[in-house]
């Protein structure tokens, strides 16, 4: 067993209890092999605890080893976010859809978590962005995302204005219906959806992806991860600022939002037979021929 990982925290997805049986049969499995286990506060209240440690995110930051996330991509977002400073290694168990993030099939979960304690895994490194809005003088909302920072029309019908400058240089102005601002890991979720282009985890960089552009020379760019990208609301227009999908502020014209690379990063730890390639070939369905009708 790795000396690494005494105590081990599992995450569920949210409001969802049929992680239920999962969750108990690894921490059952944990306990066996004597690892000090915690259950995440949220997922203890959805599932039980069944006599195992209950403990906030602040606990698990302090005391975990590695977190174990079983859920989608959507919960190691959320866990990511919320141990971002603690530098606690995420592994992902995938109760989810696609799982860009979630290596770790459920049926599987028990070998590929003991293959994990003999150390059998490769650890790689995924940077965040920060994000903050300013209105005025005044900073009135603050955040960080893995995957992207969305600025979109909101509820509104139609298209929003705003101009984007790299640097402190001004580069357009945009009539769209907002703009996403991708990590390489977020360049497989929304980014891709609106023809962005995927980034390899290893490359240094950040894509701005127009949402459906008035102009058709609004094209997708990537640009160096050391870039500070601002986002500044025209007037009349009222939008919204999204970090993840899942952590949302309304604007209102003449917001500034502001975008940097994060000095915090997450870790993910992945099957030694991981391969980004692969898992890109299985997820979106490469190679496959083609069906007939």
């Amino acid at each position: 067993m790795s000396p690494a990982f005494r105590t081990i925290a599992l995450i569920g997805k949210y409001k969802s209890p049929e992680i239920a049986e999962s969750l108990m049969a690894l921490a059952g499995f944990l306990d066996s092999r004597e690892i000090d286990v915690l259950v995440e506060e949220g997922t203890a209240s959805l599932v039980g605890g069944n006599g195992f440690p209950v403990a906030t995110y602040d606990t698990i930051g302090e005391r975990a080893d590695l977190a174990i996330v079983l859920g989608g991509d959507g919960s190691m977002l959320a866990a990511a976010r919320r141990l971002a400073e603690s530098d606690v290694p995420l592994v992902g168990v995938n109760q989810g859809r696609l799982g860009f993030m979630t290596d770790l099939a459920r049926d599987d979960m028990l070998d590929g978590v003991a293959d994990l304690l003999e150390g059998k895994f490769k650890s790689e490194q995924r940077f965040l962005l920060d994000a903050t809005v300013r209105r005025g003088e005044a900073v009135v909302f603050q955040t960080q995302a893995l995957n992207d920072v969305v600025v979109n029309k909101g509820d509104l019908g139609r298209m929003i204005e705003f101009a984007v400058s790299i640097d402190g240089e001004f580069i357009y102005n945009q009539r769209s219906d907002g703009i996403i601002i991708a990590t390489p890991t977020g360049s497989t979720a929304y980014a891709l959806s609106a023809n962005g282009p995927i980034l390899h985890p290893a490359v240094p960089g950040i894509a701005l992806v127009p949402l459906c552009p008035h102009a058709l020379s609004n094209r997708p760019i990537t640009i160096s991860d050391d870039c500070r990208i601002e986002i500044v609301l025209h007037a009349p227009h009222r939008a919204r600022v999204h970090a993840d999908g899942q952590e949302k502020f309304e604007l209102e014209a003449g917001d500034h939002v502001d975008v940097a690379r994060s000095i915090r990063s997450i870790r993910f730890l992945h099957p030694l037979g991981y391969s980004y390639f692969a898992m890109l070939r299985e997820k979106l369905h490469w190679s496959e021929t083609p069906r007939r009708y």
